[in-house]
């Protein structure tokens, strides 16, 4: 059981569809929305407006009087989400919240639509439904006006629709009133039901149901951890905007990376990184649509570069991401900035070369793909190689987007290794022995020049960049792209000097160096889930698992996680829900697990 809290946190629930996306609170407030696409103005923005609590300005609220308690848990092997209210007086609601998604006419329907279903458990509980929406960041409230059975919210550049069998006026006055029986909300485009509303709501949930159990018995699941995978691969995929194929870092923007440190950032964009290591994380559970999505959206990318990639693009392909302040929220818990946009796009960071290739490598050896890439895309990809492999040892922004410091780092410089080998493999693949040859010896030269230059002898460890002393963990990423044996005295010696720097008990810091902000307060999450595929690689796997279960220990009620958390309390902070961080759930699971004819 829940208790009752009007302080800002991230015991949020996450339900979506591949169009929009909505964070449900344990009160069944729905206190972050954007409309109609993930990087839109949201509807609901009370989790940025906080310093003083969750208020009922930028909300979708079902309030029970007297509230004493709530419990909220997903529909299992879905995205559907139920939350459970009691009062103190033994009387209870029921509130159920998903956004409609399913197959209809040889197509996915997933409109930009949110439903709600409200029914009473036990006892007369008395209820009241606040439906605020706001524009321009909360400081534009909408004009309503009312229908038959709707209410319509007008805003400049949208109209919103409410279908409705809640009585109207109880509605738009906030009345507290007595719940007999079943109620619906469907928040969406200004576009009339075809059916009743209650009827309508049900279709929905029933085929939205089915469609995200079938999903999730399609996967390929380890025997261990399989409930902490299945929420994992559903929340990746909710992070896909299905229209382009691109997948955003997070649902949020500006959830700080640790109290009042202003690293407060806008993660709602694709980062070629992180959309690589999502669709291998899905693949490895034989999840290979969403890859098919993204690689329609990632040639576009490669296709429309000239040269220089850069590390995130819009979800519609926009390469412009200014970022900026926004006036008037005070942000999450009253600690902002409130950020729109992301600088990072101006950034040189030279990983993504090898990101853009990791990601479409697949393509070329899987037959199950509708549609296997072919010549012409890996003479696409020989461009991408280029870019590699003249800027391996240059200066960059880091995969850690660093805002005034630049350095050759050994994780940019990893991953043009890993283009030019991969572009080796495929190449073999389609059977042109020369562009094997030849990206074969280009990768070579990058792998002598990592184990020679990153070395730290003092330090006994590969470094963060090239000859520097500092260590950073994504260095542990050379086991995750084959660059080197885990059994290396070397690489086993890095991980007991990143345990010894970087490490407090089971979570990891990035790097131990001061950044633009100074030194880094919290674990980020995936670095603690590096350390733990690191540990299992080198033989320590009872280590491995010890940790992998204290981080299972840090998801929130329903199984997900933010960025980072505090080592201290366990506090999750960062943008949420972060998929590196859920990469990391199915990555431990598939690496740790026993296997199945260990029990069957």
């Amino acid at each position: 059981m829940i208790q009752p809290s009007r302080e800002a946190s991230l015991a949020l629930a996450l339900i979506g569809n591949c169009a929009v996306n909505a964070l449900v609170d344990a009160q069944a407030r729905m206190v972050w929305c954007c409309m109609p696409r993930p990087d839109a103005d949201p509807v609901f923005h009370a989790l940025l407006d906080s310093a003083e609590g969750i208020a009922l300005d930028g909300t979708m609220a079902v309030e029970l009087e007297g509230l004493a308690q709530s419990t909220q848990q997903y529909e299992p092997g879905t995205a559907v989400v139920r939350t459970r209210m009691f009062a103190a007086d033994g009387s209870g609601v029921e509130v159920l919240d998903f956004a409609p998604r399913y197959r209809s006419h040889d197509r996915m329907f997933r409109p930009a639509q949110l439903v709600r279903r409200v029914r009473p458990l036990a006892g007369h509980p008395r209820v009241r439904f606040i439906v605020r929406p706001r524009a321009d960041w909360g400081a534009t409230t909408p004009v309503t006006t009312r229908g038959s059975n709707h209410l319509r919210f007008v805003a400049p550049g949208w109209t919103l629709r409410l279908n409705t069998n809640v009585p109207l006026t109880y509605l738009v006055d906030e009345t507290w009133f007595s719940l007999h029986g079943p109620v619906s909300l469907l928040l969406g485009p200004d576009e009339s039901l075809a059916g009743g509303i209650e009827e309508t709501a049900r279709e929905f949930e029933e085929q939205t149901l089915a469609y995200w159990r079938h999903w999730t018995s399609r996967l390929a699941l380890p025997l261990e951890w399989q409930d902490a995978v299945i929420r994992a691969a559903i929340t990746l995929k909710l992070c896909q905007f299905e229209e382009t194929g691109a997948i955003i870092a997070a649902v949020t923007t500006s959830i700080p990376e640790a109290p009042s440190s202003q690293r407060n950032w806008d993660y709602r964009y694709c980062w070629l990184r992180d959309a690589f290591f999502v669709v291998r994380a899905l693949n490895s559970l034989s999840e290979v649509g969403t890859m098919e999505d993204y690689l329609r959206w990632l040639q576009d990318v490669v296709r429309g570069a000239r040269g220089h990639v850069q590390p995130l693009y819009g979800i519609g392909l926009e390469a412009a991401l200014p970022e900026r302040l926004v006036v008037g929220p005070s942000g999450y818990r009253g600690m902002g900035p409130v950020r729109v946009g992301n600088q990072a796009h101006e950034h040189f960071q030279h990983d993504v070369y090898g990101n853009i290739v990791l990601g479409s490598a697949q393509a070329f050896h899987d037959h199950r793909l509708l549609r296997r890439a072919d010549a012409d895309d890996f003479a696409n990809l020989e461009h991408i190689g280029e870019q590699a492999w003249l800027l391996h040892e240059k200066p960059d922004a880091g995969m850690w987007e660093l805002r005034t410091r630049a350095r050759i780092h050994t994780s940019s410089s990893l991953m043009c290794w890993a283009a030019c080998d991969r572009l080796m493999k495929i190449a073999q693949a389609l059977g042109l022995a020369e562009r094997g040859h030849f990206w074969a010896q280009r990768a070579e030269v990058i792998r002598e020049k990592i184990l020679r230059l990153s070395w730290s002898e003092s330090r006994g460890a590969f470094a963060e960049s090239f000859g520097g002393q500092e260590l950073d963990a994504s260095v542990l990423l050379m086991c995750e792209v084959g660059f080197i044996n885990p059994r290396d005295p070397r690489f086993v010696s890095t991980v007991r000097a990143m345990e010894h720097s970087l490490c407090d008990g089971p979570f990891m810091r990035r790097y131990e160096a001061p950044d633009d902000f100074g030194r880094p307060e919290t674990a980020f999450n995936v670095c603690s889930f590096w350390r733990i595929d690191a540990l299992a690689r080198i033989g320590r796997v009872d280590e491995a698992r010890v940790i992998f279960e204290a981080m299972l220990e840090r998801r929130n009620h329903v199984g997900l996680l933010s960025e980072d958390l505090s080592p201290a309390t366990g506090e999750l902070w960062g943008n949420f829900p972060q998929t590196y961080s859920m990469v990391g759930i199915i990555n431990g699971a598939m690496r740790l697990s026993k296997p199945w004819d260990h029990l069957v």
